[in-house]
Parts: structure tokens; sequence; C-alpha cells
């Protein structure tokens, strides 16, 4: 076989296989289309779980639920554990936050004006910020997928 000969059948296998992964995929949503989940895990020093998410509450949670009314954000859920666990796995409150998609969970552009339209008083909004992350030892961002176990 020729170089050309063979340049044109690697084109064209590559074609065909992009044809038919192609219509196998037909139907489903794209990734783009899908809901980014992520798991936002929260360690305070002990004995100030109360305040952090007091401050959250006031402060961080509003501009989520502005997010959820513009559509950026589908769903904010919070939990905390019933027990405590060994002080290395420990954690007190995990913020589960549903985006539209993984582009939207990327842009954060928005949230300034979000910031500065709940609280015109940014001094006291920055302060009580600062405050929330200042009685934080431990933050961690998890993006999760879901599992089908019964496949």
């Amino acid at each position: 076989m020729t170089r050309r000969f063979q340049g044109a059948v690697l084109v064209l296998l590559i074609l065909g296989a992009g044809l038919v992964v192609g219509a196998a995929g037909a139907g489903q949503t794209k990734p783009q289309d899908e809901p980014f989940v992520a798991d936002y895990y929260y360690k305070a020093k002990w004995g100030y779980a109360d305040e952090f998410i007091r401050l959250f509450k006031k402060n961080h949670f509003p501009v989520l639920q502005k997010q959820i009314e513009n559509g950026r954000i589908l769903k904010v859920t919070a939990v905390r554990p019933r027990y405590h666990a060994t002080e290395d796995g420990r954690w007190d409150y995990r913020v589960t936050i549903v985006f539209k998609n993984a582009a939207v969970a990327n842009d954060s552009s928005g949230e300034e004006a979000i910031i500065k339209q709940l609280f015109p008083d940014q001094e006291t909004f920055k302060r009580e910020e600062q405050r929330r992350f200042e009685i934080l030892l431990a933050h961690w961002d998890v993006p999760i997928v879901d599992v089908a176990l019964d496949k």
C-alpha cells in the first residue's frame, strides 16, 4: 500500500468510528448538559461549629439562593454528622451544591455582583466572612458523580 492510500484508509476508519460512537450516544445527554455536583466539607475549631454555620447561613447561603433563582445552581443542601469521628477524619458540615452543569460550576463571575447587591454594608460582610474562615481548621471540595449500583 502506498502512504497516500494508508492515510486515506486511516481517515475513513477514524470517521467511521466517530459515526458509530455518535450513533451509540444518540439520545443521551451531553456531559455539558448534566448537573455537576460537589460536596464542600467544613471542619471548625472545637466549639465554633455553631458560629460557623450561623455565619454561613447569614452571609453565604443567601448568595447561593440567589444563584438558584438565576439558574446557575439547582439545589443546595447541608448535613452534619450525628456523632463525632476521630479528629483526623472529623468534619462539622457538608454542603452539597448541584450546579446546572460543569461550565457554570467553574464560572463564578456573577458572584461579586450578587454579594454587592445582597450586602450593601461590604465592610461588615467582609469582616464576617473573614471570621467564618478564621474559625475553620480545614475546608475541602469534592466533585462527586453518581454510581449506578444496579447496573
